[in-house]
């Protein structure tokens, strides 16, 4: 897609911090970094959210962000770090192009677990997580995704 930015990194006509590449993930340094080393890993292919994402470009992309977490952390000498995934514009995907954030984490740091990122949590209570928890499952199948 010629106006979507990452795709534009992956083609070498923007410039990016480049920290690993292979024959089907970029990864490169966030430009507008939560924390020293946060790190950005996307499928060279363009796909806006995670559904779109077939099978294979997804294990190739969720391997190298195995991978490259622990690098990562010791190049920054982190004590941890988030990893996640902005899944569309409501959960505050800004590029559309699926894209794993490795953001380092320190003690003291000031930041909060990934339960913060969604704000209040829902009250729901026994029945109502029973129910939701048998709709997924119904919808998921016995089966491994396609």
């Amino acid at each position: 897609m010629d106006d979507c930015i990452f795709c534009q990194i992956v083609a070498g006509d923007i410039p990016a911090r480049v920290v690993y590449e292979d024959e089907d993930v970029l990864a490169f340094l966030d430009a507008n970094p939560l924390a020293p080393g946060h790190t950005l890993v996307i499928p060279k292919t363009h796909y806006e959210t995670l559904d779109e994402v077939p099978p294979e470009p997804g294990e190739m992309m969720f391997a190298a962000v195995h991978y490259l977490t622990p690098i990562v952390e010791d190049a920054v000498d982190a004590d941890g770090s988030n990893i996640g995934f902005n899944n569309g514009a409501a959960a505050g995907q800004e590029v559309p192009h699926v894209h794993g954030h490795i953001v380092p984490r320190f003690e003291d740091d000031g930041g909060s677990p990934i339960h913060a990122v969604a704000g209040s949590p829902p009250d729901l209570d026994d029945d109502e997580l029973d129910a939701l928890a048998d709709d997924i499952a119904d919808a998921a199948g016995d089966h491994t995704p396609d």
